[in-house]
């Protein structure tokens, strides 16, 4: 159902008396105007009058219905079709466990945090704790502007790694104001020794604040840190002055970059990557650099797919660099490992560009999921955003080496592309089907039908030999190429933008296009009308 102009209009008549336009594509529809009481079409949704027309008090109300024209369905098909290009995909939570929340406690609601000061804080009932006490944790607000929230997420994590897994597990006061969310796959989760609490707080939809930092509470005999302190795994960090540079690669160091050839030292759009073996101290030197607003990372893989590799992150904190290692597995957030394979630690912030390097050794057999360095990977190289020192999704395509290297091995200069080969795939097919098979199926019913009347092929006409052949390819090609994103990302992509829909929506009218003219009657038959 459609309203002139606007959904529900209505317009003043003679002193008491109002008039609601009702447009109907097919029957009249019947509207009841009632003020105030919100307007409801029978049959059909409805909306609730604007504020200013609630104060109208009408004695007598006429309803009239306009009849759309003929062509009306039409356009209310086309409009429907438009409208479906414009849909978003939304994930609903309608318990409010929000379970992708539990790593970067983000709410997931589409927009940034709040860049303002948090108006509310997080208290606890002690300072220190023994094996098995309770500790009673109180969120409230700092400020009479913010008196309330709409929800909250609050998380007890070490406090010496703020980037870890959270710990501990809650007790509620009150179940029926709020509700346990289970992060991880066991139900008591391991006691930190110094923990420090955050909080994820809403106050309206748009308007939220991500991991307010609480108290620190320590175990008994434990010396508590501040909670600004730096972490203590981090006290080997040193900012170094001068950036790195593309020297020696391909002879003392291999290196991937992006674009080929670029110099991190003078182009600050580079992507680099070097690593040097250190055969006397048996382990190797890793570089990396990016214009990134959060983070740059490198992972070891075995394939070209995400999932099951050794990762290792440069993420910008406030003002510094945090370096940690990480494993992947599957396509999900990186889970932080501990960094006692790693030292020589160092970092660089400058005009955007994040720098970090590191040693590391070629062989940790104590470490689980620590890669050895002597076996060969593709090398992976990503960026994205951060948020008070937890990343997000990287924002582009990786960088994928297009060859396995050994990383203890000799220098080499490595290529690299972010199109994976069934992307690419993807695209030559679809290039084929419709700039080549569709506009040559199309140029051959048109200009060879009547230059190529008597000519037959297999009992049919040339020209609708190939035109048929030509389609019939095209709708083949279309379905191969429909299927490899699919493949390549083990499902639907969300984060693709409208991209798979537009897609689905040219396979969807293939598919329409090939079953129309299987049923498309013979020339000769009596349901084809001859011209």
């Amino acid at each position: 159902m459609f309203v002139e102009n606007v959904k529900y209009k209505i317009l003043p008549g003679e002193e008491g008396v109002h008039v609601c336009y009702v447009l109907s594509a097919t029957a009249p529809v019947s509207l009841c105007c009632v003020s105030p009481a919100p307007v409801k079409a029978a049959g059909g949704g409805g909306e609730a009058l604007p504020s200013e027309f609630n104060t109208i008090q009408p004695s007598v109300v006429r309803v009239k219905t306009l009849s759309a024209p003929g062509g009306a369905m039409w356009h209310l098909y086309f409009l429907l079709v438009v409208l479906t290009g414009c849909v978003d995909p939304v994930t609903g939570y309608s318990n409010g466990k929000i379970s992708v929340a539990c790593g970067d406690m983000i709410p997931q609601h589409g927009y940034d945090p709040s860049p303002d000061p948090p108006p509310y804080s997080i208290t606890v009932n002690t300072s220190s704790f023994s094996p098995g006490d309770h500790i009673t944790v109180s969120l409230q607000g700092a400020s009479s502007n913010h008196t309330f929230f709409k929800g909250f997420l609050i998380q007890a994590r070490n406090a010496g790694k703020s980037n870890s897994p959270a710990v501990g597990f809650f007790i509620l006061t009150d179940p029926h104001e709020s509700q346990l969310l289970q992060c991880g796959h066991t139900q008591f989760l391991k006691v930190c020794v110094i923990c420090c609490s955050s909080v994820t707080v809403v106050h309206e939809y748009k308007v939220y604040w991500v991991r307010i930092a609480g108290p620190v509470v320590s175990l008994e005999g434990v010396t508590a840190v501040p909670a600004t302190s730096v972490p203590a795994e981090t006290t080997s960090l040193a900012p170094f002055s001068t950036p790195f540079n593309s020297e020696g690669c391909g002879h003392t160091k291999s290196c991937l970059r992006d674009p080929l050839g670029c110099d991190p030292q003078s182009d600050s759009c580079c992507f680099f990557l070097s690593f040097t073996t250190d055969e006397k101290e048996r382990s190797v030197m890793f570089e990396l650099s990016g214009p990134a607003e959060g983070y740059i990372s490198f992972a070891l893989s075995l394939d070209k797919w995400m999932g099951n590799d050794d990762v290792y992150l440069c993420v910008k904190d406030g003002s510094r660099v945090t370096i940690s290692a990480a494993y992947v597995s599957g396509r999900t957030h990186p889970e932080l490992t501990t960094e006692e394979g790693l030292r020589g630690k160092a970092w660089r912030l400058a005009d955007g560009v994040i720098q970090c390097s590191f040693h590391r050794n070629i062989l940790l057999p104590q470490l689980e999921n620590r890669f050895n360095l002597n076996q060969s990977y593709f090398l992976f190289l990503a960026h994205g955003r951060s948020q008070q020192g937890f990343i997000h999704r990287h924002d582009r395509q990786p960088l994928i080496s297009t060859k396995q290297k050994v990383i203890s091995g000799h220098g080499e200069d490595l290529g690299g592309s972010r199109s994976p080969l069934l992307i690419k795939i993807h695209g030559v097919l679809m290039l084929i089907a419709w700039m080549w098979t569709v506009n040559t199926a199309v140029f051959i019913a048109r200009h060879y039908k009547q230059l190529w009347p008597e000519k037959t092929l297999l009992g049919h006409r040339l020209w609708f030999q190939l035109h048929r052949n030509m389609m019939v390819l095209a709708v083949v090609l279309t379905v191969v190429a429909f299927t490899l994103p699919f493949i390549y990302r083990s499902g639907w992509s969300k984060h693709a933008g409208y991209h798979p829909y537009t897609g689905c929506t040219v396979m969807a009218l293939s598919v329409l296009q090939l079953i129309m003219a299987i049923l498309r009657p013979a020339p000769e038959s009596p349901w084809n009308k001859q011209q």
